[in-house]
């Protein structure tokens, strides 16, 4: 399993979220590239790099932090946060991300996110999923819809999407443990799939268990920045 940490930025500096709330911030480092270093000398080879300013303003924003990390580590690195045209799509790839991170553009925009798997190529996406009680949640989490997140997921692996990742709200930013329960339901009806964890994981049992469950990925933020987990523990994954 994988080990992807992930770096949320607000301003351009290293941030965490309680549950999406962009009220409940902490900031943990000025220079996100300092801590992106930090990954790279532990052995970790992938990052997940959120742009929250993105996300809130619908278009992207610290695409420059995601050049500067590009340009100096070899992380290979997911973008999201207000991937919502393709030019922002453009934007990602330029600026040297490997995959670009869409959310609600696959929830609310259906013809459009299928029309940029076709001409970038699905295997360059990763598909963010949002969900709370097993719905598939948008816009920062601020709104629940209706769909069930297995259909969701069914409708993109038959449309090429490879890898996944799904955060339950709920989890989110707690250090209460993630959702183990929804994604062995998940792994369960879609083996194949190349799925990652997000939200919840708290320590190192956490891991092990999404290990156990099957997962191909999990990604890992505010344990590490709260020293729940270190990064000497994660190199045995």
């Amino acid at each position: 399993m994988q080990i992807i940490p992930a770096i949320d930025i607000i301003d351009g500096k290293c941030v965490r979220l309680t549950e999406g709330d962009y009220a409940q911030k902490k900031i943990y480092n000025e220079h996100p590239l300092e801590v992106a270093k930090q990954f790279e000398d532990a052995g970790l080879m992938r990052l997940h790099l959120v742009d929250l300013d993105g996300a809130k303003a619908g278009a992207v924003k610290n695409w420059k932090v995601l050049e500067i990390i590009a340009a100096k580590t070899s992380l290979i690195i997911d973008f999201g946060g207000g991937i919502k045209q393709e030019e922002d799509v453009r934007i990602v790839f330029n600026s040297g991300a490997a995959l670009a991170t869409v959310g609600s553009v696959a929830v609310k925009e259906e013809e459009k996110f299928v029309s940029w798997l076709q001409q970038f190529g699905a295997d360059k996406f990763l598909l963010g999923a949002d969900v709370k009680n097993e719905k598939i949640a948008v816009g920062g989490w601020l709104e629940t819809t209706d769909i069930w997140i297995y259909d969701f997921i069914e409708k993109y692996i038959t449309h090429g999407v490879q890898q996944i990742f799904c955060t339950d709200v709920s989890k989110d930013g707690r250090l209460e443990g993630p959702s183990t329960e929804l994604y062995k339901n998940i792994l369960q009806k879609f083996p194949q799939l190349h799925f990652i964890a997000s939200g919840g994981v708290s320590n190192l049992q956490d891991l092990d268990a999404l290990q156990h469950i099957g997962c191909s990925g999990a990604i890992v933020g505010k344990a590490i920045y709260e020293g729940r987990i270190t990064l000497e523990a994660l190199k045995r994954f």
